[in-house]
């Protein structure tokens, strides 16, 4: 008999085993708020699902009577303009810091040691001095999510940097590559991919600092609607929102690694 430890599922298995648990939840919800509806129909903390369908039409179908807009959609184009915003301007900081202080040993020594204080620095500590510095409008957001994730990007860029084979820039230097050459053209392109990785594993954090930018300082958005309706309890637009937002959050992670491995393959081989 094959041990526990050993066995491994085929895909099929795999597939059903991965959409188990969220079938379990759904039943559990489903049992959990039918229960407390018979006892008050106008029990708010679980919604039906039919609550929750004729929730998110109104926002997202019908236009608002104070603006015209489709809430829904209006809120997630504000959120999706500031979070991608910040990832960028994030991602061009992070590798430019990253690689030089990767590669060139004088920008490591002066500046590895502010990079690592920055980054201990938790980023909604810095909120109240950023809504002074700049004020409450769109940048004070995008600069939350770019300081928050910044740091972290760097870091990692500098790591992979400097786990490249130093035999690489040896055999650079013996062709006659200047410094700036070496950073372009053997330094770069090696990175990039693990640049994508690394945009990856800090989109929740993106999500965290703008869900909360947009939770105190904002007049749309996915954050700023949460935690506007909290107030009337409203369940049924609350947990529409969240499964929204998480969902976003796994498309974008399966497009940046589809990216990733359409971009550089070769990475994607040496993985394997």
């Amino acid at each position: 008999m094959k041990k526990l430890i050993n066995y491994k599922p085929n895909r099929t298995n795999g597939i059903l085993l991965g959409i188990l648990p969220f079938v379990l939840l759904l039943i559990v919800y489903m049992m959990g708020s039918e229960a407390r509806l018979a006892v008050n129909p106008n029990d708010k903390l679980l919604p039906a699902f039919s609550q929750m369908g004729d929730a998110m039409y109104r926002m997202a179908f019908e236009p608002s009577k104070r603006t015209g807009e489709l809430i829904f959609w209006q809120d997630t184009l504000s959120s999706l303009i500031r979070l991608a915003s910040g990832v960028l301007i994030a991602a061009a900081i992070g590798l430019l810091v990253g690689l030089l202080t990767g590669a060139l040993p004088l920008a490591a020594a002066g500046f590895s040691p502010l990079l690592t204080v920055i980054s201990l620095v938790p980023p909604l500590a810095l909120l109240p001095i950023l809504f002074i510095v700049v004020g409450l409008g769109e940048m004070s957001k995008i600069v939350l999510i770019a300081v928050g994730i910044t740091p972290f990007i760097a870091r990692d860029i500098q790591r992979r940097t400097q786990e490249i084979p130093s035999e690489q820039l040896v055999k650079a230097q013996t062709l006659g590559a200047s410094t700036i050459q070496i950073l372009i053209r053997v330094l770069l392109p090696q990175v990039m991919p693990k640049l994508i990785d690394a945009v990856r594993l800090s989109l929740g954090a993106g999500w965290l600092f703008l869900i909360a930018a947009e939770a105190i300082a904002s007049t749309d958005g996915l954050g700023y609607r949460i935690f506007l309706v909290r107030r009337y309890l409203s369940m049924d637009v609350i947990l529409p929102y969240v499964a929204w937002i998480t969902l976003l959050a796994f498309l974008f992670d399966y497009l940046l690694g589809k990216a990733n491995q359409k971009l550089f393959p070769w990475s994607q081989e040496a993985k394997s």
